[in-house]
């Protein structure tokens, strides 16, 4: 299944209503620091609910020790980014691909973009700069998980009784 990763996150809520998709789709998280907040469940709860608990997250104190803990257990790194290649719906995600992020005031550094394997990025009017990070987070994600068929299975509907 994808992962998503979250690249020093600027803004508590954009990282909660992150967590809380990834919870429902059942998506790993990493979320690589520093943050520009504390990252506890206080700042996080407003806009992740009652979801965080349900959110399988692994904190990497840094970029360096993500990409350590990336380079032993393999996956493409795919970055969602305006200065992409290739729009994400025209891209072939794998199973085991980890999406990557960036910060809301930033991006990412150039060496995130170097280690990236693919760039992709969300077709836009011209003249608009970006999209929120969790939206951008949702489209691609759903993208990643519709191709690779692992969406969540629904629960069985309940037969109607009269």
């Amino acid at each position: 299944m994808p992962r998503l990763a979250i690249y020093q996150p600027d803004i508590a809520q954009n990282t909660g209503t992150m967590l809380r998709l990834a919870a429902c789709l059942g998506v790993p998280v990493e979320i690589i620091e520093p943050a520009g907040f504390d990252v506890s469940d206080r700042n996080l709860r407003r806009s992740g609910m009652d979801y965080l608990e349900r959110a399988a997250v692994t904190r990497h104190v840094s970029w360096r020790t993500f990409e350590d803990w990336r380079r032993t257990g393999g996956g493409r790194l795919i970055l969602a980014t305006t200065k992409g290649a290739v729009p994400y719906t025209a891209f072939g995600f794998a199973p085991d691909d980890i999406i990557l992020v960036g910060r809301e005031s930033a991006g990412v550094p150039d060496e995130v973009h170097e280690a990236a394997d693919a760039r992709v990025v969300i077709p836009m009017r011209p003249g608009l700069r970006s999209l929120n990070v969790a939206v951008t987070a949702a489209m691609i994600l759903g993208e990643a998980l519709r191709q690779t068929g692992t969406f969540p299975l629904p629960a069985p509907l309940e037969p109607d009784h009269p």
